[in-house]
């Protein structure tokens, strides 16, 4: 996790409710899908959402991420570095800058 407060927090809060027995992979990551279907309800009905409910929601979707990654053994920061590297030769910015095509259109 990106900062140890952060992942220390997190276990801290799973432990103290023994909720580790639930938190297999699947059932993570149903709850990633779950709370960013919140997220985007949002933005249902109005693109200008309020931040305060953004910002909850938004919070919900990184923690399960947070904890998922845990649950795996990786490491957030790295897997997204690793992600964004594949991303970045998928989409040189001669090719991609100010485009929103899929990679296979550019």
């Amino acid at each position: 996790m990106t900062e140890s407060s952060s992942k220390d927090a997190l276990r801290a809060f799973v432990a103290e409710r023994d909720w580790a027995q639930f938190h297999t992979p699947e059932n993570l990551a149903k709850s990633i899908s779950i709370e960013a279907a919140e997220l985007l309800e949002c933005f249902q009905w109005n693109s200008n959402a309020e931040t305060a409910d953004v910002q909850a929601e938004l919070a919900d979707v990184l923690t399960y991420c947070f904890l998922l990654a845990d649950r795996l053994g990786v490491d957030p920061d790295q897997i997204v570095l690793d992600k964004l590297a594949v991303t970045r030769a998928k989409y040189p910015v001669e090719k991609a800058r100010g485009r929103s095509d899929k990679y296979d259109q550019l």
